[in-house]
């Protein structure tokens, strides 16, 4: 995941200085390059395959470079994004972290808070991963992160629950959707929904808004931070009346996306939900909360429907690629390390650990879940790709989509209100 999304908004958690200096690599820790070098790893992978996956990567490298030790700081998704920062602006930063992309790194390079990796990406990265996979971690031509990822968002969904109900096929049209949420009704919730961690119920506006509003005004919006479009407005009343049919787990407000069975992607990885808007990463999650903690056999995808009205293409999609960067006084051992976890084999077994799909084009081969298949072809034939909006408009204007859609949908707040929230967040910078 990222989570992760990936691609994820949450909770601002502050560090006490003393803290941040043990979890950060600093000066002390990372030795001088060419002698020993230790250097400080966050992800967002606390436990199950991905936690070990990241175990290995780093023993691996070791064996290989034996004058290096990396040191893991599992961070939980929903707390990374505020506690990397605080790293970042305290000067306690670890040298390699997940990092989410668009308007976030944006900023972090803006701060000089990023190191410039261009010239340091092999050719044999290169050729591996292509130059549109590795411009997501580009800002004005320069590299400051290596994509380790595919994650385009969608609906998972059960096919036995959908089958069950009378589902014949997945919905490609918003009318189709709400006709297979009235049949899911009868056997349980059609739709999990994790509100309590604010980013997946954004994902809802994130999807109509890309429905309602045309490339060029997503792309605009992007450099001018002003949503007075009248799609921003089209695609908050177009979540509104989907919420009003009372799609979601009951609940769905206090309930968490990730984190045990509860949660949304627990729900739909023990058959109490039927589907869930969530990244590519999801299938990973949810295989780590079923029974077995083995994939959901029946689990599948398809592409956010079509929404009648809009400007956008119906074939959009949305989402990105998660990727790592190097903080700024990191060694320069960090980029042999990022070059190193986007090799074929590395590669494979981040897709076998994460159940999400590889960069690299040579590790895709090893794809073999047909719901991977299916996003990978969506993804393929989209014309227009976006990522996350909460990504690509930074920090600010994240936390205000994500705060400001969860009161719409609790009741709290109307569609107006997103607009005015995000316009006066984009003032703020």
């Amino acid at each position: 995941m990222a989570p992760k999304k990936t691609l994820a908004m949450a909770a601002v958690v502050a560090l006490t200085a003393a803290s941040l200096a043990a979890c950060g690599g600093g000066d002390d820790d990372k030795g001088s390059s060419g002698g020993n070098v230790t250097m400080q790893l966050w992800i967002n992978a606390t436990t199950g395959p991905g936690k070990a996956y990241w175990d290995k990567a780093a023993a691996d490298f070791h064996t290989a470079n034996p004058n290096v030790t990396i040191k893991i700081q599992s961070v939980q998704n929903e707390d990374l994004d505020g506690k990397l920062q605080t790293a970042l602006n305290s000067g306690s930063a670890p040298d390699i972290f997940l990092q989410r992309g668009g308007g976030k790194m944006a900023a972090m390079a803006e701060a000089e808070q990023l190191k410039d990796i261009t010239d340091d990406i092999t050719d044999a990265t290169r050729e591996a991963v292509g130059d549109a996979a590795l411009k997501t971690g580009q800002v004005d031509g320069k590299a400051y992160a290596v994509p380790i990822s595919i994650l385009p968002g969608g609906l998972w969904y059960s096919k036995d629950l959908f089958q069950k109900a009378g589902v014949a096929a997945p919905p490609t049209t918003l009318d189709e959707l709400n006709a297979a949420v009235s049949k899911l009704k009868a056997n349980g919730t059609p739709i999990a929904l994790g509100g309590k961690d604010a980013w997946p119920a954004a994902h809802w506006y994130y999807f109509f808004a890309l429905r309602a509003c045309s490339p060029a005004t997503l792309d605009a919006t992007a450099k001018s931070k002003t949503f007075d479009d009248g799609c921003w407005t089209k695609a908050g009343e177009d979540l509104k009346a989907f919420a009003d049919t009372k799609p979601f787990n009951e609940g769905f407000l206090t309930t968490s996306a990730q984190q045990g069975a509860g949660s949304s992607a627990g729900l739909v990885a023990n058959h109490k939900a039927s589907m869930e808007l969530m990244g590519a990463w999801d299938p990973g999650v949810i295989a780590s909360l079923t029974k077995d903690t083995k994939p959901l056999p029946d689990l599948s995808f398809f592409p956010f429907p079509a929404v009648p009205g809009g400007q956008g293409d119906p074939g959009s999609i949305m989402g990105g690629a998660d990727g790592y960067s190097c903080s700024t006084e990191a060694p320069k051992e960090c980029a042999d390390f990022l070059n190193f976890i986007l090799t074929k084999d590395q590669q494979e077994a981040y897709y076998k650990a994460f159940n999400a799909l590889p960069v690299n084009k040579q590790a895709q081969g090893a794809v073999t879940e047909d719901y991977l298949k299916a996003v990978l072809d969506a993804y393929n034939k989209a014309p227009y790709v976006s990522q996350w909006l909460d990504t690509v408009y930074g920090q600010n204007v994240g936390n205000a989509l994500n705060v400001s859609v969860v009161n719409l949908l609790a009741g709290k707040g109307d569609v107006a209100g997103i607009i005015k929230d995000v316009n006066e967040a984009a003032k703020k910078g």
